[in-house]
């Protein structure tokens, strides 16, 4: 059974279609279940038997995630793949409901406190997989600041920083699992002609000029993740979007920093584990 968040659009839809393709029962978890609906009928359509399930979940309400932790688990003990592919950017500064800065709530908090409450369930041999990004690369991470900043906001460096996040929490928790042997890896999807597009031209065009890829190519990596053989009991890795592993910044690799992140993300989601 595989657990997705973000899949009413972008290439969290076409993840989700192929897992089901792949045999998975598959638990979407979305902020919009109308939405995701349609997409479930749209799956069923194309893939014949597949078992897909609809629960809400907005990753900005920590209070939202548990309820959704709570029933995956009610419904599904035994989790296999476990995907944080759902991220957001907000354009203006903006605090969640818990009063956090917005993208860092969404893209970080949210996902970390999902992977830590279904974390028990996910069996050996199993899998989780964190969607990065490239941009963690020009990324910086004070942790004084990233949750609640109060300095002038820049939606790039949010951005980029929840994606460094994102990395930083997929090799923090590759060594808290390498001895339940989950292979936990992260992925940066490449460039893709989502909704995030015009803001991905943003945040790329400092390193060159992007090559765009379409839905379809730019689930590859995730899929590559989540799916391969070849990637049984490799954990730890950032996988590019030729699904090839290539280095993380040297700030994303720093073990320190990545076990202080860790720490004060489970502070700010407090009693909520």
């Amino acid at each position: 059974m595989a657990v997705i968040t973000g899949t009413t659009h972008g290439i969290g839809r076409v993840t989700a279609r192929e897992l089901a393709r792949a045999g998975h029962e598959v638990v979407m978890l979305c902020r919009d279940p109308r939405a995701a609906r349609r997409v479930r009928e749209e799956i069923r359509q194309q893939v014949s038997g597949a078992e897909v399930a609809v629960i809400a979940c907005d990753l900005a309400s920590l209070a939202s995630v548990v309820r959704a932790t709570e029933e995956v688990l009610a419904s599904f003990p035994r989790i296999d793949l476990l995907i944080n592919n759902a991220a957001i950017t907000s354009v203006r500064r903006r605090r969640s409901i818990d009063g956090f800065e917005l993208t860092f709530a969404t893209n970080h908090l949210g996902p970390f406190l999902l992977t830590s409450r279904l974390v028990p369930a996910i069996r050996s041999g199993g899998r989780v997989v964190n969607v990065a990004s490239c941009a963690h690369e020009r990324a910086t991470l004070d942790l004084g600041t990233i949750a609640t900043p109060n300095g002038p906001y820049r939606a790039v460096a949010a951005y980029a920083a929840s994606k460094l996040a994102n990395v930083m929490h997929c090799f923090a928790l590759a060594r808290r699992l390498k001895s339940r042997a989950i292979d936990v890896n992260c992925v940066h999807p490449g460039i893709v002609a989502s909704h995030l597009l015009p803001f991905w031209l943003r945040v790329v065009k400092p390193w060159f000029t992007p090559v765009t890829f379409d839905l379809e190519r730019g689930a590859r990596s995730t899929l590559f993740a989540a799916l391969s053989p070849q990637m049984t009991g490799r954990s730890g890795l950032y996988i590019d979007e030729h699904q090839q592993p290539r280095s993380a910044s040297p700030i994303a690799n720093d073990v320190t920093l990545q076990e202080s992140l860790w720490e004060a993300s489970e502070r700010w989601i407090g009693s909520r584990l």
